[in-house]
């Protein structure tokens, strides 16, 4: 009886056409932690200078799946020399339907990135944790602004390739 309801009401959702969208699955696609001056850096007692660097990606897989991407890249350094340096590259699977296409983007490169970072945060921070380093938590990141300010550069870029020609 219950696999009739879910089976009418997944029937009546691909008639009406309502939205959908789901994370159906995250994953690590890539992580990398170098400690190149180990063991001597563990002498050092200055405190270590830190840079994050925060990039998102995606690609679509099928006609409603989509995979979106945030990679983070945390160097520490006491003066000239590197401490450690984390890459990491959480992604996840999308499933968006019904959606307007003047949604999707925004939806792929504001909301989605939202959801991967705190599985990003965590594994970052769990390789960190095992260079018995003090821990390093990133901080929150506003997608919304970067979305727009990446926006901002593709349409300065074609302001200024329309210039040039």
């Amino acid at each position: 009886m219950a696999d009739n309801q879910d089976n009418q009401n997944a029937a009546s959702t691909e008639q009406t056409g309502s939205p959908v969208f789901s994370l159906q699955r995250t994953y690590v696609k890539d992580l990398s932690l170098e400690m190149p001056n180990a063991p001597e850096i563990f002498l050092e007692q200055q405190a270590p200078t830190v840079s994050v660097e925060i990039n998102v990606g995606a690609q679509r897989l099928a006609q409603t799946v989509f995979e979106s991407s945030v990679t983070a890249t945390v160097t520490t350094r006491i003066e000239d020399k590197v401490l450690y340096l984390v890459e990491a590259n959480q992604a996840g699977i999308f499933e968006i339907d019904n959606i307007p296409a003047e949604q999707i983007d925004p939806l792929i490169g504001i909301v989605c990135p939202t959801m991967l970072y705190p599985y990003l945060r965590a594994t970052i921070a769990d390789a960190i944790n095992r260079t018995s380093l003090p821990a390093l938590h990133l901080s929150e990141v506003n997608f919304q602004a970067l979305y727009e300010q990446r926006i901002a550069e593709q349409q300065g870029g074609a302001a200024e390739s329309q210039q040039v020609q």
